[in-house]
This record gives C-alpha cells, structure tokens and sequence, in this order.
C-alpha cells in the first residue's frame, strides 16, 4: 500500500494515504485554460506535521479537473524499507491527488490551507504543465529526500523559479544571523516540542548551523509562500496576494519550553547530591547512574556516527554532539560495576574533554541544546571520580565516589 510521508519531517512515524491519478495531458494551449496556484498548509499541533506542507494545484476549467502535485510520497511496501528509511536511500516521488480529498484530510485536522495563485501567461502556464507530465514520468518521479536541500517544497521552489524569467526576490526572509536550526526551532518552539527540539539537535550537526540564503530559506512551507509573496519577475508580481481557502482552529499549544533543561537539572543534581553519601543504598543508585549515562551517551554517540557516515542525509553530518556521546562511553559502561585499574586513564581523559566541551560550549560551529549542559557537568565530575584512586572499602561495599 503506498503511503504519503510529510516531506518535512526527519524520519517520521506517522504516513499519509495517498491518491494516484494520472497525470495532466498537455497541447500547446493548455496553459490558457489552466489556474495554477501554491498551496500552503499551516504548522499541525503533531510532530509529523510540525513543518507545515506545500503542494501546487491545478485547475483545467476545460476538463473540469482539480488536482493537487505532491513531492512527499513513498512506498511503505519497499523492499528494506526501514533501513532505506534511516540511510536517506528511500525513493520519495511526485503523485496527485484530488483537490477535495487534499482538503478533507486538513479539514479534519483543523489545518488553515492558504493558496496563491501564479499570475502567469500561457506560455509560461504550458511551461509548468509540461515539467509536471515529465515529472510524473516512470524514470523521472522518484528522487532521494533531504531535508534542507531537497523536499517537497524545496521542488514546488525550484519548478516556479526554472519556468518563470527573471525571478527576484525583493527583501530578505530571515533576519541576520539567523541560521536553519534557528528556523526549525521557531516551528518547533511555536509546536510547544521542547523534548522533540531536543532529539532533532541532537541528531543534526553542523550544516545546520549555517546562514540561508533567500533561496535556500525557502526550504519550509511559510518562506515559499512569504518567497513568492516578495518576488517579481520582469518587475511584476508572480503571484496574487495569498488567499486563505480554509481557516483551521489556533493551536492550543501550552507546554514549558525550558522542561528539558529543568528536568536534566533536577536529575543530575539529586544524583551528584547521591554520589556523595558514602552509604551503601547511595553507593548502589550512583553505580546504577553511572552505567546508565555512560551506557546511553555510548549508544546516542554510536547513532551519531551512523548517521554522520553511513547516510545520505547532509543534515547530520560533522555533528559536534558526538564530543560528549562518545561511542566508546557504551563499552566502558559495563565497567563501572568494577573498579578497574586498566579503565581510570579512560575515565581521566573524558573528563578532560567534558571540561574542554563545556568551556568552549558557546563558542563551537554548531549550537547544542542547553539542556545537555547539566549532563555533562554530572559526567565531568562522575568520570574524574572514576579515575581517581580506589577507596577503601566501608559497610560491606566499595565506596564509591
């Protein structure tokens, strides 16, 4: 069964159907006769649909047709699917739906949908026709997703500008300084996804970090419609003023966009509090701790690094998070139970580098969340007491610093 993935998620857990009509036949007069107009769906109070959506609508008032040109679709069905899926190997491709059954699905949700409509002469109607039948094509309907390079808006983007002469942009669409994590931080922010913020930077690295251009801003649903809304070709408008076809319901958003960091900092202090207790249910829990951090900063670092070297995706490459998620984190961990003797200059030496990470923390090529800060501080501190000398032993149980 084919499903819609929303192009605007990393690796999602939620998929769309989708509906399969054949593609819009095209003479050279089509394009009188043709509306064609941009769609943009507003943000979802869900984490698949956080990013909003943007699809282009045509409306062939010959053939008495409506149909919607989406760029998110994939079959579930695919053979190695979900390794497909992680690697960024999955083929995503362009389908149309009908334009109802577009709107039932945002209707539903409670989604405002606005629409511009292209203000275009036929030639370059009949232009945009002619990409959309060879996009639909066999050999030319499927191409591998990225998340800030190459989506389904990023596509309704690049046919506009390619079929449309002499394309300006008049104003900046983001303020100076601001970077694309930025940018998908204002969605997630407004989504109240303090903990989804959280594992989205953690798995992005340093590419984000980096300044768009007004071109490449319009990699998301609301700078393609402010984009187009900017832009002028030969001087003229190219696109009517938006017009919003359906009002959805405001999101009741009510979340604590610091809960991370409070919660990590809560954590970690009643657990340094806990290490320091030479008794033997204190010396249990922080032996218990230990393992679990290093266990866990093991396998996030481990993750890191698949998704660094063995993906395609562009966005989680150079990811500076892997200076406190060592993968070697994870074998050490099942040392901590044992004091060895062998694992202390390990330990000595990640706590030197969590002291170096949390000293240049601000100053780094990529921004890492805050809330990782009291981690870090606990296992600074942790590991530098690992690699201290043994302590004799008390109550029956090896103290346990």
């Amino acid at each position: 069964m084919k499903k819609i993935f929303h192009c605007l998620f990393l690796p999602a857990l939620f998929l769309l159907n989708a509906l399969h009509v054949p593609a819009q036949d095209t003479d050279s007069t089509a394009g009188c006769h043709v509306r064609i107009s941009v769609l943009t769906v507003e943000p979802g109070q869900e984490l698949y649909s956080i990013f909003g959506h943007s699809a282009i609508r045509v409306q062939d008032s010959l053939k008495h047709s409506d149909i919607v040109y989406g760029w998110g679709t994939f079959d579930f069905d695919e053979p190695d699917f979900y390794l497909k899926f992680m690697r960024g190997k999955l083929n995503y491709f362009v389908s149309v739906d009908a334009f109802n059954d577009f709107m039932q699905e945002y209707k539903t949700d409670r989604r405002s949908v606005w629409e511009q409509v292209l203000i275009l002469n036929c030639t370059q109607k009949d232009s945009i026709l002619s990409a959309l039948a060879v996009n639909m094509l066999p050999q030319n309907r499927f191409y591998q997703y990225d998340f800030l390079k190459d989506n389904c808006t990023t596509r309704i983007r690049d046919m506009i500008f390619a079929h449309t002469p002499n394309m300006e942009i008049t104003d900046t669409l983001t303020l100076p300084g601001v970077s694309f994590r930025d940018m998908i931080h204002e969605y997630l922010d407004e989504g109240a996804k303090p903990w989804s913020k959280l594992g989205i930077d953690i798995l992005l690295g340093s590419p984000t970090d980096k300044k768009p251009n007004n071109q490449s801003a319009m990699f998301l649903p609301d700078y393609l419609m402010q984009g187009l809304d900017l832009t002028l070709a030969d001087g003229a408008p190219v696109t009517e003023r938006e017009n919003m076809i359906y009002q959805g319901a405001p999101c009741d958003c009510l979340t604590w966009t610091y809960a991370p960091l409070m919660t990590a900092s809560v954590v970690c202090v009643i657990l340094f509090v806990i290490s320091l207790i030479p008794i033997r249910w204190a010396i249990t829990i922080t032996k218990f701790s230990d393992s679990f951090f290093f266990y866990i900063t093991g396998l996030i670092g481990i993750l890191i690094v698949f998704m660094w070297f063995f993906t395609e995706h562009s966005s989680t490459a150079n990811n500076f998070n892997i200076a406190w998620a060592l993968p070697t984190n994870f074998l050490f961990a099942f040392f901590v139970w044992r004091h060895h003797k062998w694992t202390r200059p390990y330990f000595l030496i990640v706590s030197l580098i969590y002291a170096v990470l949390l000293a240049t923390w601000f100053f780094l090529p990529q921004e890492l969340n805050i809330a990782l800060i009291p981690v870090v501080l606990l296992m600074m501190f942790r590991s530098f007491k690992l690699g201290g000398k043994k302590i004799p032993k008390e109550y029956n149980a090896e103290v346990y610093f």
